[in-house]
């Protein structure tokens, strides 16, 4: 028995065409990866001669071995991690709060705490001033700057108060009922059933913070609190290789060689948290990003 769907003429050339357009975006994001990762592992005198190569001669794993026994690099990974963790959870902390509490039917002012929280979206303080209320607040050269000034998330706190209003309030009411106050009920009841917008918002703050760099770049001035994006962007744009790193190199060819291999090396390392975050966080995105979105 043949179960398969017939399209009509025009459906199957739209699903061609779909079809089409979806590979090419795809082959346009994982051609330049495929590129960097393998180019990586390869010399970068090969790259320049013959391109990509498969010849084991012209493979090498030096780029990664200057990584790793570099003392910068390896801070800077280790700071990115604390910066993007400590980021990760304050930001997913209050806004959930601010979400459930905006999506309680009955709260005085809901109105105006929204067109508040709006009003932040479109029109901000500027660099400048933000500058002065971070130094007058003792929190330069600090993680402080890091994690504090970002964790207030305006859309992040719309899509966890939709997710909320999507909870039955039969739920809520049968809890009050028995006695449990706001907090138990948020607690006990709301946070179980919220692991998609969760993991969703966690995943959201988690490479926003992973990939910045402005911030750390505005008040931190202690090289030892720089993040590795930070690192990454001494290397590929203003190529400051560290001393560390070409120690042994004196001739100008032999320092653009290094230095070529540790911007390919860098850029396969800064992505793995990515990589092996985002298998794990996949099975909650959809539900979470389509519940949190539209009611």
């Amino acid at each position: 028995m043949n179960n398969q769907i017939k399209h009509p003429k025009g459906d199957r050339i739209l699903l061609l065409t779909n079809n089409i357009l979806l590979t090419i975006i795809v082959l346009a994001i994982v051609g330049p990866l495929l590129y960097v990762f393998l180019s990586s592992f390869l010399e970068p005198n090969a790259i320049i001669r013959k391109g990509l190569s498969l010849n084991a001669s012209d493979w090498s794993l030096e780029g990664y071995t200057r990584l790793f026994t570099d003392d910068t690099i390896v801070r800077g990974f280790i700071n990115s991690l604390l910066y993007s963790t400590g980021f990760t959870i304050v930001t997913v902390l209050v806004c959930l709060f601010a979400g459930y509490t905006l999506s309680v039917d009955g709260l005085v002012g809901k109105k105006v705490f929204m067109v508040f929280f709006l009003f932040t979206m479109f029109f901000g303080g500027g660099l400048i001033p933000t500058y002065f209320v971070i130094r007058d607040l003792g929190m330069l050269n600090t993680i402080w700057a890091i994690i504090l000034p970002g964790a207030v998330n305006v859309w992040f706190i719309i899509l966890a108060r939709t997710y909320f209003k999507a909870v039955p309030n039969e739920l809520k009411e049968a809890a009050r009922i028995d006695g449990a106050s706001d907090l138990k009920i948020f607690f006990k009841i709301i946070l179980p059933l919220s692991k998609p917008i969760i993991f969703v918002l966690a995943l959201y703050a988690f490479i926003g913070q992973w990939n910045a760099y402005f911030d750390a770049m505005m008040y931190l001035d202690d090289r030892e609190l720089h993040p590795l994006q930070l690192v990454l962007r001494s290397i590929l744009i203003q190529n400051e290789v560290q001393p560390g790193m070409v120690a042994d190199v004196e001739a100008r060819n032999e320092l653009m060689r290094i230095s070529e291999m540790i911007r390919y090396s860098s850029i396969v390392i800064a992505s793995l948290p990515l990589l092996i975050m985002y298998p794990f966080f996949q099975k909650y995105f959809e539900k979470g990003v389509m519940v949190g979105s539209l009611k």
